[in-house]
């Protein structure tokens, strides 16, 4: 059976196996991120352009990881963390419930913000509230090949609006090649480590299991079309980042134009791109970062539901339906994600709250790095399938990494900077 998986793999097209990499890529890639890449275009030009590089690569490594682990032994990430001892369960439980409360409200904030932009008609909490209730519809039924289709059409307006906001601003290639050389500016060390780190994905790193699972790909016979289909959904997201450098650079650092943090810093560049270039280019990049916040929300609406299920019907014993798209659980994060924040949108968000999410969440990325390095390095994984010496030591130099972003993450959270 697996043999004839393999064969009928090497004649399938290689851009019809394309799929969970890309949706876990388009999921991770949201507005704070293009903030965050435009600022770092904004403070220090190409500078900083070799970090997108590795933080593709980062992504790859960890991504490549937790795909091999649940290929090779049927079981999720959530089963492989609990084998490593209740603890992890301690972190994973307030973890997945505060940052659904707090993302569900960032995320329909974003979509909001963007569509008010657009469209100039009603405000930014109401665009948010239909766009949520909209991720609700396309993600209720746990239709993957729905999904997938509707990940991909977000990206390749994200792609082609994005790119093509680049491409108008003619980048200087010269400069653009100097940015490849790996160097740190003054006082730059912790935007380094948060473009290298945010470029694609936290919690929906882990999630990439769990979509494998529903495209059909469940067996090791699929580790090959995996490492090919995550590769490739991070080669694109690296160039889609590196065209959000390349605006960042372009238009705002070499003409000393500044722009706010947060998702209003995307809606100060579509101001410079309709000054520069008509009403028409700010509008072509607003509609991208519409593409951009919709297609993170639509990914965690369903990917890290998918999570959630897996997690309550593990620890309550629950029968396996429950545990996968369109079971109890499933739905019941969905609605978590989606009615409770709605309150945040007209009230505020809670100190308390988001220095909870804050913290817990600067957690996530070295307990994932961590907890794959001692699940992909015993016998929990089949020994073919085991780290070899060139993942240990990338997946160790990744963990380090962001070991030193968390310390940094806690410190401004606990001390409000």
């Amino acid at each position: 059976m697996a043999t004839s998986t393999s064969e009928e793999q090497t004649t399938v097209p290689r851009w019809r196996i394309i799929g969970p990499g890309l949706v876990v890529a388009a999921t991770g890639v949201g507005a704070a991120d293009l903030v965050a890449t435009l600022i770092a275009g904004q403070k220090f030009g190409y500078t900083l352009l070799w970090c997108v590089v590795v933080g593709c690569l980062m992504k790859i490594v960890l991504v490549e990881g937790a795909g091999r682990y649940c290929l090779s032994t049927g079981r999720t990430i959530f089963e492989g963390w609990r084998s490593l001892g209740a603890w992890t369960t301690w972190y994973f439980a307030p973890y997945i419930v505060i940052w659904g409360f707090v993302y569900g409200a960032a995320a329909m904030a974003g979509t909001g913000l963007a569509l008010a932009g657009l469209t100039g008609v009603l405000s930014t909490t109401w665009w948010g509230i239909l766009s949520g209730l909209l991720g609700l519809a396309l993600v209720w039924s746990g239709r993957y090949s729905v999904f997938e289709k509707v990940l991909a059409a977000l990206v390749g307006i994200m792609f082609v609006t994005m790119v093509g906001a680049a491409l108008l601003t003619l980048p200087n290639l010269g400069e653009l090649l100097t940015g490849l050389v790996p160097r740190i500016p003054e006082d730059g060390l912790v935007n380094t480590l948060a473009l290298a780190g945010g470029v694609g994905g936290t919690i929906t790193l882990a999630a990439y299991g769990y979509w494998l699972r529903e495209k059909g790909w469940s067996t090791p016979a699929y580790m090959r079309v995996m490492r090919i289909d995550n590769t490739v959904a991070y080669v694109v997201t690296g160039i889609f980042v590196l065209a959000t450098l390349v605006v960042g650079a372009e238009l705002l650092y070499s003409t000393s134009v500044a722009i706010e943090t947060g998702d209003a810093g995307l809606l100060d560049l579509g101001a410079v791109l309709q000054d520069r270039y008509g009403q028409w280019a700010g509008k072509l990049f607003l509609l991208g970062f519409w593409a951009a916040a919709m297609s993170s929300l639509v990914g965690v609406w369903n990917g890290v539901s998918l999570m959630f299920a897996d997690f309550m019907t593990n620890v309550t014993g629950g029968d396996e339906a429950d545990a996968r798209a369109g079971g109890k659980w499933y739905k019941a994060y969905i609605l978590w994600l989606t009615f409770p924040p709605m309150v945040m949108m007209f009230l505020g968000k809670p100190v308390w709250l988001i220095l909870a999410y804050g913290v817990l969440g600067a957690f996530f990325m070295p307990f994932l790095a961590i907890t794959l390095l001692w699940l992909l390095n015993t016998d929990r994984t089949p020994a073919e399938w085991r780290n070899k010496i060139h993942s240990n030591v990338l997946m160790a130099i990744i963990a380090l990494a962001f070991v030193a972003l968390c310390v940094n993450e806690v410190r401004k959270a606990v001390s409000g900077a």
